[in-house]
């Protein structure tokens, strides 16, 4: 077949366009009242290199309040003391929603993963990670593709764009929150009109314009729809996308703001709170879908373990991952805890990596939706056969 320009100048307009917030991409359709009792995964990615001695701080090692000075944290049990954790740790005191799947056997944490490839650039950080490979720039597609074209399913991303996690030769969707469109706004009617003779892009259109009453028609009455800024909102509005037998079963999700260079204690507070909020708001949502659900929290890189001198910190190494959800098993945990002695550290400067991040993503992929091993090692992470997946039986 033969693509005009206008053809392709208009594809790229509907591929890169939202209406009010609407992602015209969406694949899916209203999903109806039942579970689909497939399993589900959310992969959040935390932009900017959140600090994993934060999140899960290790109280009880000597160094580290030293290290940390002004933005260590309280161990539990004191006034803005962090959440008492196993062997030692303390989760951040704004996670106490996570906190109490922790109790309940839900949550788990990896306190020292990293990239299999040492870099301290966002950009080219993010890159790596999403990619799924062992340097950079080694792939264009993202391995949570390659895993959702592996196990079978249905994908979306939240967003604008579709991040590189998503993109790949599975059929994918994606919804970028935001105002309330119908079928009768004039712009969404001019383009029906104009796309009415091509039949893939009135598809897409069609798709569009349904997710987004799917999103609309999932806000309960008297309730409003998400604000901007209301995390737990939208979660929730994420949750009822993934319900249904034709909801989503791998979802990708961004939080920004994570590089804090400076007054990193707000900030820390500030980013934390609305995390919890969004796994409240994905539980909330998901109903009965969560006892099926594993979420995973990652970031390209962690932050240094010495607090810089405007109460912050700058770009590191290794850092936390989270695993919370109802499908998470109850168990210790994940990888070997480094320490922070001189010795120890990655550089003299970095909390140092004991586990490869992509041996958790392949534990999670396998026990979760069923990847085989194969798989895991060849198409979804390239070439990384000696990274066995992290601890049997962790979802």
């Amino acid at each position: 077949m033969t693509l005009h320009a206008n053809t392709l100048d208009r594809r790229r307009l509907l591929q890169g366009m939202t209406l009010g917030g609407l992602g015209l991409t969406f694949a899916g359709q209203a999903s109806a009242a039942t579970s689909s009792g497939r399993p589900k995964l959310v992969a959040v990615i935390a932009r900017g290199a959140m600090d994993g001695l934060s999140v899960t701080a290790p109280h009880q090692d000597p160094a580290y309040q030293t290290l940390r000075g002004g933005v260590a944290l309280p161990p539990p049990g004191t006034a803005n003391g962090t959440l008492a954790l196993e062997s030692g740790f303390g989760l951040h005191p704004a996670l106490a929603g996570m906190h109490g799947l922790y109790g309940d056997g839900r949550m788990r944490f990896a306190p020292a993963v990293s990239l299999p490839t040492r870099i301290r650039s966002h950009f080219d950080a993010q890159d790596v990670l999403e990619s799924g490979g062992a340097h950079l720039h080694q792939s264009d597609t993202g391995w949570l593709n390659r895993a959702l074209e592996a196990a079978g399913g249905r994908g979306l991303s939240i967003g604008a764009q579709t991040p590189l996690i998503m993109r790949g030769p599975a059929e994918t969707s994606s919804w970028a929150p935001g105002g309330r469109i119908g079928g009768q706004d004039r712009l969404a009617s001019l383009l029906q009109d104009l796309y009415v003779e091509d039949r893939l892009l009135a598809t897409n259109l069609a798709r569009g314009l349904e997710t987004e009453a799917q999103a609309q028609a999932g806000v309960m009455p008297g309730e409003a729809a998400p604000r901007r800024g209301d995390v737990s909102a939208l979660g929730t509005s994420v949750a009822r996308l993934m319900t249904g037998e034709t909801g989503a079963d791998v979802v990708a999700v961004s939080l920004d703001g994570w590089d804090t260079h400076t007054r990193q204690p707000a900030q820390m507070q500030a980013r934390l709170t609305q995390l919890d909020q969004l796994v409240a708001g994905l539980r909330q949502g998901l109903g009965a879908e969560w006892e099926r659900t594993v979420v995973v929290v990652a970031t390209e890189f962690g932050r240094t373990a010495r607090v810089n001198g405007t109460q912050g910190t700058d770009h590191g190494t290794a850092s936390t991952l989270l695993l919370a959800g109802g499908a998470v098993k109850a168990g210790g945990l994940i990888g070997d805890w480094p320490g922070l002695s001189d010795a120890a550290l990655f550089e003299n400067r970095d909390l140092a990596p004991t586990l490869d991040i992509r041996s958790v993503f392949k534990g999670v992929l396998r026990d979760h939706l069923g990847v085989d091993r194969a798989a895991l090692d060849g198409a979804v992470f390239p070439d990384s056969a000696r990274e066995a997946p992290a601890l049997a039986g962790l979802v």
